[in-house]
């Protein structure tokens, strides 16, 4: 495991990886989708399902109360759905909530590229199966977030010896213009040091091919 902070990864030249990206318990935001046209932006093609059926809340605290009257299993269901049709050759990612479908894909959808887990993971256990070997993994959070148990994500990181990325202070969503936890600048430093991440991804990629 390489516990990092998010000014340690340094972008090159990005390449292409696609990307199914899952949003956050407020839905899918504004906020969501920039991220996903930044990453759009550096090359890369980016799928953002809505499992929410297109409804968007205001608050964390009134979109998991709709993800409880939906249910994780209905949840999971839903983001298996939207991976169908789709290659297996992806990297999964998520935010918060979004976590969970894009751990659950990387860890039972054989064939994946990567894993991306921002503001959340879950043991790798929770899938009752260990972490696939050979595919990278990056969790990025701050390191007094209240919804992240940091001993979680180092005992997976350290499984999967994927990286750990920590960024300072408290705030939950904070890569999300929509939401109180916002803060500008860690969002950019988050959205450079994932597409560095992505870049190293996409090298390893082409490096096995060779």
């Amino acid at each position: 495991m390489s516990v990092l902070y998010a000014d340690q990864f340094k972008c090159t030249l990005s390449n292409m990886n696609e990307i199914l990206l899952f949003h956050h318990g407020q839905g899918l935001t504004d906020g969501v989708l920039a991220f996903a046209e930044t990453l759009r932006s550096a090359g890369h093609l980016v799928h953002t399902p809505d499992y929410y059926d297109g409804k968007v809340f205001a608050t964390l605290d009134e979109g998991v109360a709709y993800r409880d009257e939906i249910g994780i299993p209905e949840l999971a269901n839903r983001a298996g759905a939207a991976a169908q049709s789709l290659p297996t050759d992806l990297v999964y990612a998520g935010f918060s909530l979004g976590t969970g479908p894009a751990q659950l894909l990387a860890q039972t959808r054989p064939g994946a590229r990567g894993a991306l887990l921002m503001s959340g993971c879950l043991p790798a256990a929770a899938f009752e199966t260990p972490w696939p070997a050979g595919v990278p993994l990056a969790v990025h959070t701050t390191e007094h977030d209240p919804w992240v148990d940091l001993d979680v994500a180092r005992a997976l990181v350290d499984e999967a010896h994927g990286d750990l990325v920590l960024y300072p202070g408290s705030a939950h969503l904070f890569a999300d213009p929509t939401n109180a936890d916002h803060d500008a600048e860690l969002r950019a430093r988050l959205e450079a040091s994932v597409i560095a991440w992505l870049d190293v991804v996409d090298r390893a990629r082409q490096a096995a091919r060779a």
